[in-house]
């Protein structure tokens, strides 16, 4: 896999760029590569299906485009991607009745084991503990579950937004099982909303759902988890 992408070039100089993000997460075997950004100067726009065409030649490889700007969203459908992302849920864990019994505990970079989480679980939390993103494991009476969250960046302003993006779980499902717990522990750290990736409202969590933003699309073998952000630039530029 190409380390940061493809350039266009002409005559020594770049015209074009399109940045991957390559990664595997735990549970996939497939390769995805996140198109994070991509642009042409003007005059060599007549290029850019080439460079597009280069960028998505692998058949093995899921492609990623999860921050669309809506006036793309046809161009991505023309160029065969679908969408798996159709908006967000805007959801208030600390109202749901779940997660009773349970216990939530945080990951740190140097954090050794956690009991019952698997080591490839382990290392996505603490990589992501090491991004600066809050790294989470709730334990219930079955297993252990891995969740990472990314803080909201106010574009605009100086108050920060409470609210937090569910990064990664291994299912949405996970989530709604363990929300008054996680809900309960990032209350009490002034997080009240959690922003959840999501076809239309979660009807057995409190919150809003919402098309306005969110929408994510994909290409190739694989469609993607809902809740599955980790190592994407959304980790690595931020939210």
């Amino acid at each position: 896999m190409p380390r940061y992408g493809y350039l266009l070039e002409n005559d020594g100089v770049a015209v074009g760029v399109i940045l991957l993000i390559f990664a595997t997460t735990p549970g996939t075997e497939t390769p995805r590569a996140n198109v994070s950004s991509w642009y042409v100067e003007p005059a060599y726009r007549s290029y850019a299906p080439l460079l597009v065409s280069q960028a998505l030649k692998l058949k093995q490889v899921t492609y990623l485009n999860i921050s669309p700007a809506p006036h793309t969203w046809p161009i991505l459908e023309a160029q065969g991607y679908k969408a798996y992302c159709r908006g967000l849920f805007f959801s208030m864990p600390a109202l749901s009745p779940s997660g009773r019994g349970m216990t939530v505990e945080a990951v740190a970079p140097d954090t050794l084991m956690i009991k019952g989480l698997p080591g490839d679980d382990l290392e996505l939390l603490k990589r992501h503990a090491d991004y600066g993103y809050l790294s989470l494991v709730c334990h219930t009476a079955e297993s252990a579950l891995p969740f990472v969250f990314f803080p909201l960046r106010k574009r605009r302003g100086v108050i920060p937004v409470p609210a937090l993006t569910l990064g990664y779980c291994r299912s949405i499902e996970d989530y709604v099982r363990c929300a008054g717990a996680i809900g309960r522990f990032l209350l009490r750290r002034g997080k009240p909303v959690i922003i959840v990736d999501a076809t239309g409202s979660i009807a057995a969590l409190p919150g809003i759902y919402s098309e306005v933003r969110g929408r994510k699309y994909f290409k190739g073998p694989h469609q993607p988890r809902l809740g599955d952000l980790a190592d994407t630039e959304l980790a690595i530029y931020g939210v």
